[in-house]
């Protein structure tokens, strides 16, 4: 009978060095260049660790480099704030400070639009749901109801948690747009439309206006509405053109300052 042997998979973190004895000697040092230079050292030792965490992150949007700095950033943390005589292993309490470093990094840094915190984990479960239901709905897009059941959330939970996937980054305006000829997005976006201000003019106007004779109303009407010149207007009303003219400029004295009255 042949004996079998038997193998068990390594921890990740099973190659972790053993410094129980220097986090208990830099606890006991006062501030000085010794404690900063033992502290160095406890920090590069656990370095690899705070890396292959970092790993587990990557292609969420954000560097490699960059990711190992923040949680080399965790790390650093870690072994500041780790206290050995609570007689708990340095690994189980700096995993989850790295770890909790980097979502805060994305959390902060890495959305584009402000999301609360409640959409954001919406948003990570969806996302979590929605790789695992790719692998079983036979290249299909899972249904709302689908996810929701997966992600043990609501259907309105799911779609907050959709809208968010679009939220943590943004197009270029550079950017060109599909089937657009060349056209940028930029490009599709519109100016301030100068119909909005005269739409306001004209309803501050139109009191103004009712308190105008009869004859001043119809010649602004001609001059301003049908394009008359005042020499076609003085025509029709059988009067000088000059006339026209001082009736104009009484009308507009007076808009200009019943309009400034009621601005005031």
């Amino acid at each position: 009978m042949r004996a079998t042997a038997c193998t068990t998979t390594p921890h990740p973190h099973d190659d972790a060095p053993d410094t129980a004895e220097d986090f208990a000697r830099l606890a006991a040092l006062p501030e000085g260049p010794e404690r900063r230079a033992l502290r160095d050292t406890l920090v590069e030792a656990w370095l690899p660790m705070a890396e292959r965490i970092a790993v587990r992150f990557r292609g969420r949007g954000e560097a490699l480099e960059d990711l190992y700095q923040v949680a080399a950033l965790g790390l650093v943390k870690a072994v500041d704030h780790y206290d050995p005589a609570r007689a708990r292993a340095f690994e189980a309490y700096a995993v989850p400070t790295i770890t909790g470093e980097i979502k805060r990094h994305f959390r902060d840094h890495m959305w584009t639009l402000h999301v609360p915190r409640r959409v954001q984990e919406l948003r990570n479960r969806v996302r979590a749901a929605l790789k695992e239901l790719g692998q079983t709905t036979a290249g299909r897009a899972p249904t709302v109801a689908e996810i929701a059941e997966k992600a043990q959330l609501t259907e309105s939970e799911v779609r907050a948690g959709m809208e968010a996937l679009d939220c943590f980054s943004a197009l270029s305006l550079d950017a060109e747009v599909p089937g657009g000829d060349g056209y940028a997005l930029g490009d599709t976006l519109g100016g301030p439309d100068p119909g909005y201000d005269l739409i306001v003019d004209r309803a501050a106007a139109k009191p103004c206006l009712r308190n105008l004779s009869e004859r001043d109303r119809l010649i602004l009407y001609l001059r301003f509405f049908r394009g008359m010149t005042q020499s076609r207007i003085a025509e029709q009303l059988g009067i000088s053109q000059m006339h026209v003219s001082r009736l104009l400029s009484a009308c507009f004295d007076r808009l200009r300052e019943e309009l400034l009255a009621e601005a005031g």
